[in-house]
């Protein structure tokens, strides 16, 4: 994998300051992305029209064990990440080792924070709320793609 895409959290919130002095938005998102699917491009897609520079945090190998059982995820952390930066529409990629994004968006500081439309406002984890608005992001709710979902797919795949 080229590695230019790839970012610690103290190198996002570098850029996102570089980005700001210069009047652009740092749009951020994160998840687990384990099975990339049309869902996940047109969603990434939509997410970076929101601003200049598109980051997408990737839960790390442990806590996607922890959030979606011990059989995920199915794809490693850095194999995920790799195709993740492959993607025009993303600018960087970080991992991050926690089940919430809450100390990585602490630190990153997004103008903008996109998630999926399985999500509203209301539903984000509090945590993280407080925290994205404390840092001044921007919250945008972006459509879901209907019938086009890991879980669709892992479903379909078992029967």
């Amino acid at each position: 994998m080229s590695l230019e895409k790839l970012k610690t959290a103290e190198e996002m919130a570098s850029i996102r300051d570089c980005l700001e002095a210069q009047g652009r938005k740092l749009v951020f998102t994160n998840g687990c992305f384990d099975l990339l699917h049309v869902g996940h491009v047109r969603y990434l897609q939509q997410a970076r029209e929101l601003g200049d520079a598109l980051v997408v945090a990737v839960n790390g190998d442990a806590s996607v064990r922890a959030l979606k059982g011990q059989t995920r995820p199915i794809n490693s952390e850095l194999d995920r990440a790799e195709v993740l930066a492959a993607l025009e529409c993303v600018s960087y990629v970080t991992i991050f080792p926690s089940i919430r994004v809450t100390e990585l968006a602490k630190s990153v500081r997004p103008q903008v924070y996109a998630k999926g439309g399985d999500y509203t406002i209301e539903s984000l984890d509090p945590e993280e709320r407080v925290v994205l608005e404390a840092v001044g992001s921007r919250i945008c709710i972006l459509p879901l793609v209907p019938g086009k979902s890991t879980s669709a797919i892992i479903g379909k795949w078992k029967s």
